[in-house]
């Protein structure tokens, strides 16, 4: 700016987030560019005043293109879902191969036909991969997308979602996510006292008392902003804070607050109709006062009455009285005394604090027709009476300090990441929650020490300034993240960037809120990026991987709590999903081993893996949240996997041995009873060639001999058949009792509940599913199935009881124990 300067302001709140416009001189007052008053940068606002400028950059060189080179340059990160489905995979192809390629092995030196081997191997594979995964972790994801859009939150990348969930840090910008981004009225000082700005509570403003309704009158009329809905505005009767705080102004942001206090205790446009102007100063970085001469509605008084607003300190120096409980008083020492303490009282808190005066002009030389001159007073400005103090915030939005005690209690630290003021910033970090604890400073003015003697370790809470971030290396950061709550004040597009790298580099999973064009580099390089869908810009939104589409932080914690939840159900899912891995693999396995029949084949296996089990694994996808799941701390991404060691012992060696069990019991029950086929008959009677001996029709092979017994093909067919379908049934019915212990990792199922109305659905499907693929032919004779007698869905029932009660009790241990307790290592 170097010319024709004339009280020119911008807003740079896309840039720096700061809420009120700032006001530029030609003069530099500070190194840093984004803190000098004499540059305006390229993609901001002017909102008042006139002014010439100079172009010092353009394209990449402004502070807009640095901004887009930083995100450009940024490159993404795997989502944790994505690191651990891959994890996964590979665990899974490994074995599945592993075993596959050692028995194919093994088959071939017992001299297995090479066919047959390779049936086996294909089997071996088939039965290690989940092939219902995919499926559930997509249900998965879309159904949480799916709620999340409902309470407001768009989802642009579906695996982000559980990446909140796993989320230990969230790096938030402050206005506009956890302030509402709107000036509101804080306090009214008048009558020596602070009022607050909450009408019918104690401690609230009263208008009804002379000086305070006298303060809101200056403010009400010396002011330019109006509402921007005039029909809406008259045809309200009854206006509350409330709905007026919704309504939308035209005119300063400090000026729209103080209308919409006046508008609450009487209608603005009654009282300037009432009051109509008759000159007026405009607020200026020089005079830093505004004024408006008006007519008062006492028809009796014919004094024009000089209303003035501004910065406390320059009102101040203009006043010789004060309003006290509305009559004029001298201003003496100790009234301004009392004024410098509430100045600095609420200044403290991070309020914009505005001075309010008025004064009674001559009438004999002041009336509506004298030439006021605007540019050099040619009427008084001094001398004025002081009817006091209305300070102004951008509040906190009323869900954001549960959302962060919330964000707190599940393990997540909240830190905020703001270009605006440090006092601005430390004061809204209180108000929400994020600093609880008192800052070095703060300790060191307590105890009358120097900042370097308060002892390392007794802040728990810091608040850094750009500039003081500027100078540090990564060892100093590092230093400054081990603090519990932390806010960043001022900070820059490369800063926040920083930040967020820091934060990842202590091995955090990092999610970052903002809105505007300097967060767009940090909200790329995050973990997960988080936009604003109202105040939110372009840039942003398509830097982020997700929207809020309310502007609410609180929405973050919903958010969290599906990501957790999708983390959980997935590992109840494949859980469920990898049980029936080891009553599939095990007859091939003792198809080599002990030369005995296949008790389930490859078809049967599929029919398992892409029928039955399918619908019911996606079922848990709808399984609600365990009562602790906010309480948890975030999971560690570098010990704490999607399938651990655990996870597989519990579906491999507890639940999985159960299910083989209950399947071979079944297998050898019905082969005894259909043909009186002993167990150690059955062993050893497949060669996989053919060998004569003598029997009733001559030379057959030897594998249609059980000890004394003679059994013609068709009869030994028929009843390993419906063997292997009785195999295939115990597998169903011992997944009833899965699925039940499945819904929950700790909790009993009694506490859970049966309210999944998808998982009942689940049990329904499969079990209509193998109904049909014993009962009806047309499908016997596609699956190798046949039809079984009644008894035998008996067999496996024993089995899924013994599951279902051994989890119960397993459960109710893991909950009554301690940590050191042995049950505690079966937690998946």
């Amino acid at each position: 700016i170097n010319a024709e300067y004339g009280g020119l302001k911008v807003d740079n709140s896309s840039l720096t987030g700061e809420s009120e416009p700032q006001s530029r001189t030609p003069e530099m007052t500070n190194d840093n560019p984004l803190e000098t008053k004499n540059i305006a940068f390229y993609t901001t606002f002017a909102t008042e005043g006139t002014g010439k400028a100079i172009v010092v950059n353009t394209g990449d060189r402004t502070m807009i293109g640095r901004i887009a080179r930083l995100v450009t340059s940024t490159e993404s990160v795997d989502t944790p879902i994505a690191i651990e489905i891959h994890h996964f995979i590979r665990i899974i192809s490994a074995v599945a191969i592993f075993l596959g390629v050692t028995f194919l092995i093994i088959a071939l030196i017992l001299k297995y036909a090479p066919l047959t081997a390779l049936v086996f191997v294909i089997g071996i594979i088939v039965a290690n991969v989940p092939e219902g995964l995919l499926a559930t972790v997509t249900v998965s994801l879309t159904l949480t997308a799916k709620r999340m859009a409902s309470k407001a939150v768009l989802v642009k990348n579906l695996e982000s979602v559980e990446t909140l969930g796993s989320t230990s840090t969230i790096c938030s910008d402050k206005t506009g996510t956890l302030t509402q981004n709107r000036m509101t009225v804080a306090h009214l000082y008048y009558d020596g006292e602070i009022c607050a700005n909450d009408p019918g509570t104690k401690g609230s403003y009263d208008f009804a008392t002379p000086s305070c309704a006298a303060l809101v009158r200056v403010a009400g009329l010396c002011s330019r902003a109006v509402f921007g809905d005039d029909d809406l505005v008259r045809a309200e009767k009854n206006p509350t804070k409330l709905n007026v705080q919704d309504w939308a102004t035209i005119g300063d942001a400090s000026e729209s607050a103080l209308v919409k206090l006046v508008h609450v205790n009487r209608g603005l446009y009654e009282w300037r109709d009432a009051n109509p102007a008759v000159a007026e100063v405009p607020f200026n970085s020089t005079n830093k006062y505004h004024i408006m001469i008006v007519q008062t509605e006492d028809k009796k008084d014919k004094r024009l009455l000089l209303l003035m607003k501004g910065a406390p300190e320059r009102i101040v120096q203009r006043c010789t009285t004060q309003l006290v409980n509305g009559e004029v008083k001298k201003f003496g020492a100790k009234a301004k005394k009392a004024f410098e303490t509430a100045y600095a009282e609420l200044g403290g808190k991070g309020e914009r604090v505005l001075g309010f005066a008025q004064l009674y002009l001559d009438p004999k030389k002041f009336t509506k027709k004298f030439a006021f001159d605007t540019d050099k007073p040619n009427f008084p400005v001094e001398g004025l009476t002081f009817c006091g103090l209305i300070s102004m915030i951008d509040p906190p939005r009323e869900a954001v300090p549960m959302a962060v005690r919330k964000c707190q209690s599940a393990g997540i630290q909240v830190i905020m990441v703001t270009g605006d003021h440090q006092i601005t910033a430390k004061a809204i970090a209180r108000q929400v929650g994020i600093i609880r604890s008192e800052t070095a400073d703060e300790i060191a003015e307590a105890r009358g020490i120097e900042l370097a003697d308060v002892p390392v370790g007794d802040a728990r809470a810091i608040a850094v300034h750009g500039e003081m971030l500027r100078d540090l290396d990564e060892n100093d950061l590092d230093r400054i993240l081990l603090h519990d709550e932390i806010v960043f004040a001022r900070t820059s597009p490369q800063q926040k960037l920083r930040i967020v790298e820091g934060c990842q580099r202590r091995g955090d999973v990092v999610a970052v809120t903002g809105d505007g064009v300097n967060d767009s580099p940090a909200l790329k390089k995050a973990d997960i990026g988080v936009a604003m869908g109202i105040a939110g810009s372009d840039v942003s939104k398509e830097a982020a991987d997700m929207i809020l589409m309310d502007d609410n932080f609180a929405s973050i914690v919903v958010g969290v709590e599906e990501g957790r939840l999708i983390f959980d159900n997935l590992k109840k899912s494949i859980a469920y999903t990898l049980s029936s891995n080891i009553p599939e693999i095990t007859p091939f396995l003792l198809f080599i081993v002990l030369r005995m029949p296949l008790a389930l084949t490859t078809v049967l296996i599929l029919c398992v893996d892409l029928g039955t089990d399918m619908v019911p694994a996606i079922s848990l996808a709808y399984e609600s949240a365990e009562a602790d799941i906010m309480q948890r701390r975030p999971r560690n991404a570098k010990t704490d996997k999607l399938v651990t060691s655990r996870l597989v012992c519990f579906s491999y060696l507890q639940i999985g041995v159960m299910q083989a069990l209950a399947g071979f019991f079944v297998f050898f029950v019905i082969l005894m009873s259909e043909e009186r086929m002993h167990p150690t008959y059955v062993f050893g009677s497949e060669f996989g060639q053919q060998r004569t001996a003598v029997g009733y029709s001559g030379g057959v092979p030897i594998d249609m001999w059980f000890g004394s017994s003679f059994v013609d093909t068709l009869a030994r067919s028929n009843a390993l058949r419906r063997a292997q379908t009785g195999f295939l049934l115990s597998i169903i019915q011992v997944q009833w009792a899965d699925l039940l212990i499945c819904k929950t990792r700790k909790l009993s199922v009694f506490q859970q509940g049966m309210r999944n109305s998808v998982l009942w659905f689940g049990l329904a499907s499969e079990t209509l599913l193998i109904v049909l693929l014993v009962y009806v032919p047309p499908l016997n004779n596609v699956f190798g199935t046949l039809n079984l007698a009644g008894v035998y869905w008996l067999a496996a029932l024993p089995f899924t009881w013994l599951i279902f009660m051994y989890d119960e009790v397993r459960k109710y241990l893991l909950r009554t124990r301690g940590p050191d307790a042995f049950v505690q290592k079966t937690y998946y």
